[in-house]
């Protein structure tokens, strides 16, 4: 019956209802579709910096331009893309996996959403008013301070929403896990994903400040005329790569770990056995977001620290390939003697395993800081990168997104498409990197606009260019997959792999509204297997029947995002003319006004009545 009523609603109705949500499973449907949509414009980004690089002394685009093109495609690929389908798997499937009715906070979870898509928003705004920023996705100062133009202020103000976003749904998974486990469900029975999900919370809580500290440092500079990064006045510039990098170090892990997360359910699932080491793998987690704290001032070997920070921080990068290395080796042993079936989200998390050993290991001798004098600002640290955050993170998303597809969207996405484009991917991205390790240790240094000729960095660069056009086509028929599964693709079943081992796939597909109509009861790690192997089709109820109270929708999220994204335009343009000032109170206005009304509006959200539920039963 429902089903029939929802298809008979109008567009309109339909984008009032997500305009409006605060269904954790709508949210993270929307992360997605924002991540995947910001994950093309960087695609398409990088394509036009390796078509740059095609070919010696190329000038294909202008060399400002080109550090337009390389500070935003980082900044689009790790803020608007990776975060927020990370963000989208995290919102579909923790709450599930603890068997939740929701999250804790639902109306902060909308709030997180609407201020990460406006962010992005009005980064990418940037190219249609006179510029995009340019000083590289890490933005550092002194070159971020004196950059001519509004780029940067769109930079900092786009970054200061999101990321305001993100601090709010790092929040609100820390209380949804402590809080609302379902019965049974104690910290060492939860999965390993759920497990991720709460150590990057963890990170996200305090790695995010340093990031906000830092921007508005930034923000007083260039809107107000103060003088922190400003050597000539009395600042310090390094102190900017300080407050960067402690938030940069401990982001690479808020990204690395919920990717280990999916690897740690669809490894088992597949191979038809519970995951060798569980807890091994959530000590490792936590150390290794322990340890990710410790090591920020890598990525600062060259700037002059001493000898005595650099070995202590060389030491702290060292320790984190042994939790690394733990997880590495319990995912093969989870392999092995299991009765492996391989399919597209197999086949993501096969091709990651070497992929992301070769990025561990390239870190490992970055580590070495005597070394980094060598590599660092060539294209080896840009080699390294890729195949931590590809070959890890976007390995991760992708094998997600074939996994959880039939549970979020309640089809399951062809397999000879998902096959095709795994290995047109795969290809793609070793051609595109693997060939960068050896272009930086000839001196091909990064960020640089052309490359001479007869140094010997043609045939390499041009290997890499056509590889990334092997990613390009392998994206193209991922997202012919979704269409066409859309479409065409069969209504999936509540667990369509036969073998799934958790929670979520013991309710319907995609799943209802409440989750749970009666909470379940967690007898053990991989709940719903263990019901399985005793001959049930579902779980076990850990309650009567009852009304479900279920939180309210409302729109003033979207409003209160909006005000904010007023709020900055006047931000940016009150050095030009103070006149702006009225946007940048006319926006808070707004924004705080919304939530005034949030604050001394009651709102008791409504039930879902026990004969509603008993109906549908039938």
């Amino acid at each position: 019956m429902s089903i029939a009523s929802t298809q008979k609603k109008g567009f309109g109705a339909i984008l009032w209802d997500y305009l409006t949500t605060v269904d954790h499973k709508k949210i993270g449907n929307m992360y997605l579709a924002a991540g995947a949509f910001f994950f093309l414009l960087g695609g398409i980004e990088a394509l036009i910096i390796r078509i740059q690089l095609i070919k010696p002394e190329n000038d294909f685009i202008s060399a400002g331009l080109y550090n337009e093109m390389i500070t935003m495609h980082g900044t689009t690929m790790i803020f608007f893309a990776a975060m927020p389908m990370l963000l989208g798997f995290m919102n579909g499937v923790m709450p599930l996996q603890i068997g939740a009715r929701d999250v804790a906070f639902p109306f902060l979870n909308s709030l997180g959403f609407w201020l990460f898509l406006l962010g992005g928003i009005l980064m990418n705004l940037s190219w249609f008013f006179g510029g995009a920023p340019d000083a590289g996705w890490t933005g550092y100062a002194p070159l971020s301070t004196s950059s001519p133009g509004h780029g940067l202020d769109y930079y900092v103000m786009g970054l200061q929403l999101s990321g305001a976003g993100t601090l709010m749904g790092g929040i609100n998974f820390l209380v949804t896990i402590v809080t609302m486990r379902g019965p049974g469900m104690t910290y060492m029975r939860m999965p390993l994903f759920t497990w991720t999900t709460f150590v990057a919370s963890i990170l996200i809580l305090f790695a995010f400040p340093a990031l906000t500290v830092g921007l508005f440092l930034l923000q007083f500079d260039r809107m107000f005329g103060s003088a922190f990064f400003d050597v000539a006045l009395g600042g310090n510039s390094v102190i900017w790569q300080h407050l960067f990098w402690i938030f940069g170090h401990p982001e690479v892990y808020i990204l690395i770990l919920p990717a280990f997360g999916i690897f740690s359910e669809i490894i088992p699932t597949f191979s038809k056995k519970r995951l060798f080491g569980y807890s091994s793998m959530v000590f490792a987690t936590f150390l290794i977001a322990f340890l990710g704290f410790m090591v920020w001032a890598h990525h600062m070997f060259t700037v002059g620290l001493g000898p005595v920070a650099n070995s202590i921080f060389a030491v702290g990068t060292m320790a984190i390939a042994v939790p690394t290395g733990i997880k590495i080796f319990n995912w093969l042993a989870t392999m092995w003697g299991g009765s492996i079936k391989i399919n597209s989200a197999m086949l993501w998390a096969l091709g990651f395993i070497p992929s992301f050993t070769i990025g561990g290991m390239t870190g490992v001798m970055l580590g070495a800081s005597t070394a980094d004098f060598q590599y660092h600002d060539t294209y080896f640290v840009i080699a390294h990168f890729h195949y931590v955050i590809v070959g890890g993170v976007v390995f991760g998303i992708l094998a997600g997104l074939h996994y959880w597809w039939p549970k979020f969207f309640g089809k399951v996405l062809n397999e000879t498409m998902g096959k095709i484009a795994f290995w047109l991917f795969f290809i793609g991205f070793h051609l595109t990197f693997f060939i960068q390790h050896f272009l930086g240790l000839m001196g091909m240094p990064r960020r640089y606009w052309v490359f001479l000729e007869n140094q010997g960095l043609d045939t390499g660069n041009l290997i890499s260019t056509i590889g990334a056009f092997f990613m390009a086509a392998g994206s193209i028929v991922f997202i012919i997959n979704i269409i066409y599964t859309t479409a065409k693709g069969e209504k999936a079943a509540n667990d369509p792999w036969g073998t799934g081992r958790t929670l979520e796939w013991a309710i319907s597909s995609p799943a209802p509204e409440y989750n749970f109509k009666q909470l379940p009861l967690v007898r053990g790690l991989d709940p719903y297997w263990i019901e399985k192997m005793d001959g049930n089709t579902k779980m076990t109820p850990a309650e009567p029947l009852d009304d479900i109270h279920m939180p309210n929708g409302s729109i003033l999220p979207v409003i209160i995002s909006i005000g904010f994204f007023i709020a900055s335009f006047g931000f940016i343009y009150q050095v030009d003319n103070k006149s702006w000032l009225i946007v940048l109170f006319a926006g808070m206005v707004i924004a705080i006004g919304s939530m005034l009304i949030r604050s001394l509006k009651d709102d008791h959200g409504h039930h879902i009545h026990k004969e509603d539920l008993e109906k549908e039963a039938d």
